[in-house]
C-alpha cells in the first residue's frame, strides 16, 4: 500500500537503534530520506546510511541546542533535493526503574528524565514547525508510552514525563491543525529493545534487586499482555508510517496505544 511518503523528508531521533532504528528503515523502505539524529551511531545505522537514503546526525538532543542543530542539518538535505522537512518522527527518550521509591529519586534524575523525555522533543518540534508552517503540511509523530496513562511507581518521573509529552502533542495538534500540520502520538507497551532486555535494562535491573533471571522479569511483564509478549519495534514503526503518510490525512491529536492488550479498560 502506498503511504503517500515517497520523495519527502523525515526527521527521526534517537534512530541508532531500537524503534528509532526500526522507523527510519520503514520510512526508508517507502521512499522517504531520513535524517537520522543520535548521540551515537551503530553498526546498522551505519549500514542504513550506506545505502545512500538516510544521513546520520550525531548530536545531543538532551541539550538546549541539539535539537536546533539537527533541524538545520536536515533543511539542508530536503532543500538539496529541492523539498522540505516534511515529517518529524520524536522517538529518543529513555528511563530507569527507581527501585528505591519515590524519597531516592534526586532532582538531577527528574530533570534528566524530563530534558530528555519531554523538552528533546519540544524543542525538536519548536525547531521544525516553522518549516511545515511554511510548506502549508507537515505531519509530526511522537513516541510516548502506556506509562503516560498508566502510571508506576517504579518509573515515577519517565511516567510524568511521558503524560506530560502526550498532553502537549495533543495540545499542539489543535493549534496547528490550520496549517495543514498533524501531530499524533503512540503509546507503546513493553517493546523488545534494550530498553527493556539489554544487559541493564529493565529486566536485568529488577532481576538483580529481587536475585531473579532477567529472562524471568521479561516474562512476567510479557504475561501482563493479552497476547503474551512484547511489541517488536518494527510494529511501532509500522503505525508510525502509517501516521506520517497521506493515508492518514484527517488523523490528528489521536494517541494510538500497541501494547498486545496491556491497558484491559477502555
Amino acid at each position: 500500500m502506498d503511504m503517500g511518503l515517497r520523495g519527502r523528508t523525515a526527521v527521526v531521533t534517537g534512530a541508532s537503534r531500537g524503534i528509532g532504528l526500526a522507523v527510519a528503515r520503514a520510512l526508508v523502505a517507502e521512499g522517504v530520506t531520513v535524517v537520522a539524529g543520535s548521540r551515537s551511531s551503530s553498526a546498522r545505522l551505519d549500514e542504513l546510511v550506506a545505502g545512500g537514503q538516510a544521513e546520520s546526525v550525531l548530536v545531543d538532543l538532551a541539550g538546549p541546542k541539539g535539537p536546533a542543530e539537527l533541524v538545520t542539518r536536515a533543511a539542508e538535505v530536503a532543500e538539496r533535493t529541492g523539498g522540505q522537512i516534511d515529517v518529524l518522527v520524536n522517538n529518543v527518550g529513555g528511563g530507569a526503574p527507581r527501585l528505591d521509591g519515590f524519597l531516592a529519586v534526586t532532582d538531577e534524575q527528574w530533570l534528566d528524565s524530563i530534558n530528555l523525555n519531554l523538552m528533546a522533543a519540544v524543542r525538536m518540534t519548536r525547531a521544525v514547525l516553522p518549516h511545515m508552517v511554511a510548506a502549508g503540511r507537515g505531519s509530526i509523530v511522537t513516541v510516548s508510552s502506556v506509562n503516560a496513562f498508566l502510571p508506576d511507581p517504579a518509573v515515577i518521573d519517565y511516567s510524568a514525563a511521558k503524560g506530560a509529552l502526550t498532553n502537549f502533542s495533543k495540545s499542539l495538534s489543535k493549534e496547528v491543525a490550520a496549517h495543514g500540520i498533524r501531530v499524533n502520538t503512540i503509546s507503546p507497551g513493553p517493546v523488545a529493545t534494550d530498553l527493556w532486555l539489554g544487559s541493564d535494562g529493565v529486566a536485568a535491573r529488577i532481576g538483580r534487586r529481587n536475585g531473579v533471571e532477567a529472562k524471568d522479569v521479561a516474562a512476567g511483564a510479557a504475561a501482563d499482555a493479552a497476547t503474551g509478549r512484547f511489541s517488536r519495534p518494527d510494529e511501532v514503526a509500522d503505525l508510525v508510517v502509517l501516521l506520517a503518510g497521506d493515508r492518514a490525512g484527517n488523523v490528528t491529536g489521536a494517541d494510538i496505544t500497541i501494547d498486545g492488550g496491556l491497558i484491559k479498560t477502555l
